[in-house]
């Protein structure tokens, strides 16, 4: 080897050890920036699925919101995390809506709550919405009225108008396997909606997501908009690995009709290629992608690695990220993965209470999307 060709070896191995791999960045699908997805709405700030929440995620640049939806007794479409209302909204205060609170089973869990599925929506429309999480700001509780799903296309409609740029829509379809039970489902009064709105094609800007399968199966012979194959999981265990339990470990229509698969088996190579026949997208929860795992003492306990005197996310320490967007692009897939929120709590180790740090690490993945409780801090990242 010539001197010339040695320092030039030599220069070159030395810068690329100079390079961090953060800045290895995969493309997405696409080629396009990554979504940002205002995860029902702007909830790291608002109250869950309201349109003042909405409108807040769009004014910190999210490019979807992303309304849940449940049905009325009389079969209208709201949006709402789930059928049961009592975690989101008022109605415990409701003394007229106290003999409302019942057991239902749901995904196989007996329930006791007020369902939304035995309310019209003009008793819907008396509730006012809460802040789930007490963590979190409790000062707009009760001012926030519980919005249709006519309302958020509207909502889109309008702030596309007045900001000169798309707002998308992404709804999910809650426990369409009870909804259908209950003599509600929810298909077809989506896609009605959605087609009244002009959105019928792959470049609408609508995003169709769901937990269970058959579901979207049906939407794939109804609409040509995009679908998302959710894929959930019950925890992390200590090593890092998802843990699968009941309710969270299959798609709950294949509880009813007894398909062994479960959510794992979905991201497989295998169970990526069969969703892909029927939907365009994978929306992972975010461990499947990539997940932490603690460090254990030599007393066999979790360490606290901040000092904290807790044992919570930023005592994990990330592993190396698994191969499914890969796997998920090579198919055609595209991959939106949920939920970013910043509280320091819910961190790992590595990003040292910046939620920025998060966020770049899963963009620089090639993903094609994200879903954030607080979108202004997924768009800045972006």
């Amino acid at each position: 080897m010539t001197l010339t060709r040695m320092v030039a070896t030599v220069f070159l191995a030395m810068t690329a050890m100079a390079v961090p791999p953060a800045l290895a960045q995969e493309k997405t699908l696409d080629g396009k920036p990554p979504l940002v997805v205002g995860h029902r709405g702007a909830s790291g700030y608002l109250p869950d699925h309201t349109l003042e929440g909405y409108r807040k995620a769009i004014e910190m640049g999210a490019d979807f919101i992303e309304p849940d939806l449940v049905a009325t007794k009389d079969g209208v479409l709201i949006a709402r995390h789930e059928p049961m209302l009592g975690g989101t909204t008022d109605v415990s205060a409701k003394p007229e809506f106290a003999s409302r609170k019942r057991k239902v089973k749901v995904d196989g869990v007996d329930t006791e709550e007020w369902f939304a599925f035995d309310f019209t929506l003009a008793e819907i429309k008396t509730l006012r919405a809460i802040q789930p999480l007490k963590e979190r700001d409790q000062s707009h509780n009760g001012k926030y009225a519980v919005p249709t799903f006519q309302e958020v296309i509207d909502l889109a409609k309008a702030e596309s108008a007045r900001l000169g740029r798309v707002i998308g829509v992404y709804p999910e379809t809650k426990h369409p396997s009870l909804h259908s039970a209950v003599g509600l489902p929810l298909e077809d009064r989506l896609v009605d909606q959605i087609k009244a709105a002009g959105w019928t094609e792959k470049t609408s800007p609508v995003i169709i997501q769901s937990f269970e399968v058959a579901n979207l199966k049906y939407l794939r012979t109804r609409t040509n908009v995009r679908l998302v194959q959710l894929v959930d999981a019950d925890d992390v265990d200590k090593d890092g690995k998802i843990v699968l339990a009941a309710p969270y470990d299959k798609p709950y229509d294949f509880v009813i009709t007894g398909n062994p698969k479960t959510f794992a088996d979905l991201v497989t190579k295998e169970g990526l290629a069969e969703i892909r026949t029927y939907a365009d997208g994978v929306g992972p929860w975010k461990p499947f992608i990539m997940a932490g795992k603690q460090e254990i003492g030599a007393d066999g306990k979790p360490r606290d690695l901040n000092g904290d005197g807790k044992i919570d996310e930023q005592d994990r320490v990330l592993l190396p990220p698994t191969d499914l967007v890969k796997n998920a692009h090579a198919l055609g897939l595209f991959v939106h993965t949920w939920t970013f929120r910043s509280e320091a709590r819910r961190l790992a180790s590595n990003f040292k209470g910046d939620p920025a740090a998060e966020y770049k690490a899963f963009y620089a993945l090639g993903i094609d999307g994200l879903f954030s409780d607080f979108p202004d801090h997924a768009v800045k990242a972006r």
